[in-house]
């Protein structure tokens, strides 16, 4: 554990001490301490606050993927600067982030501590990829299957990710056609993080990624990010899809939830619907992407050798719900191949 605030390093080391299957083998107050008992432990994962003194979070994180590759989890601050900061550590290689714990209700607490020793032991299993430097420029800029504007217009792609997600979804989109369906995401995020990993994906791909909006309608050559803490569903209205936000019950453990998502579409764009289920832990989408396969959709699982976690596709690929298992660097243009295919004028 790397955190400059002795509270904050009591509180988190009481959360992982009490927990019979995690063992808490340090706790530094900067990063020279942290070199030195990465050195001497050797972790399985490391947890590591952005902001400290003398080398900051990232700086460390840097050079500690170059040196001697671990599971990291951050501690992010609830800010539009920390949030900006928490994605700059994913791209050099953190498996999974959490806010700063709140201190004023020991609800919160509760659920804090619960979510930090899931992430933590999910991290310890997490499969550690080599960073991807992340440009102005997509990944993929080989010519592109054109979509006939039938498909443009009629169809819709929804995708879902949890841990290792944020990456994943980056280079997927990356890997798209300015000219496509309307895209909606749904990624295991709390609310203060999502508009800004929407506006980084808007810089960083061809087409427009915005922060859904209730009521809105999606358009083609738009993508739309589940805000956090809010279930994002789609409806129809007239000819057109509509973005339907809300605040119920966690499902499959989340909110947003993959599955609440994927349902939605499943009812509403049926066989219209491509979907694509990412890297996570858990099997929140499995349920909701073998409704799709159901009313006729077409269904695209991240293969498990570019996965950080294979938890979430491997539930739905259990489920038989998947018509295609591919790794990252090749599912967007597998995925473009179908579309290309249908609706043709």
């Amino acid at each position: 554990m790397v955190d400059d605030s002795t509270l904050i390093r009591s509180l988190l080391g009481k959360m992982i001490e009490s927990d019979p299957e995690l063992s808490l083998v340090g706790m530094a107050a900067d990063a020279y301490m942290a070199k030195d008992m990465v050195n001497q432990f050797r972790p399985d994962v490391i947890t590591l606050d952005i902001e400290m003194p003398k080398v900051d979070g990232l700086t460390f994180l840097d050079r500690l993927m170059k040196a001697r590759p671990t599971a990291v989890v951050m501690i992010s601050a609830l800010t539009e600067e920390g949030a900006d900061a928490t994605f700059n550590a994913l791209a050099l290689g953190a498996v999974d982030f959490i806010p700063k714990p709140k201190l004023d209700s020991p609800q919160g607490f509760n659920e804090y501590q619960d979510l930090i020793l899931e992430k933590i032991k999910s991290a310890a299993n997490a499969k550690l990829l080599k960073a991807q430097p992340s440009t102005s420029t997509p990944v993929n800029s080989s010519i592109k299957p054109a979509l006939s504007q039938r498909t443009v217009n009629t169809q819709l792609v929804a995708i879902g990710a949890s841990t290792g997600g944020t990456e994943a979804i980056l280079s997927l989109l990356k890997q798209f056609p300015a000219v496509m369906p309307p895209i909606v995401i749904t990624q295991h995020m709390p609310a203060g993080f999502t508009r800004t990993f929407a506006d980084r994906l808007n810089k960083l791909t061809r087409f427009n990624v915005k922060q859904a909006e209730d009521g809105e309608r999606l358009l083609p050559c738009h993508a739309y990010v589940a805000p956090g803490d809010q279930h994002l569903e789609i409806i129809k209205v007239g000819g057109s899809f509509k973005v339907k936000l809300s605040q119920g019950d966690k499902v499959s453990g989340h909110r947003p939830s993959v599955d609440v998502l994927f349902h939605s579409v499943a009812q509403y764009a049926g066989e219209n619907a491509t979907a694509v289920i990412l890297t996570g832990m858990g099997k929140d989408g499995a349920d909701g992407i073998k409704a799709i396969d159901m009313q006729g959709g077409k269904t695209f699982a991240q293969g498990e050798q570019s996965c950080v976690v294979f938890g979430m596709p491997k539930e739905a690929i259990k489920r038989g719900a998947i018509h295609h298992v591919v790794e990252l660097p090749q599912l967007g243009d597998k995925l473009l191949q179908y579309l290309a295919s249908v609706n043709r004028d």
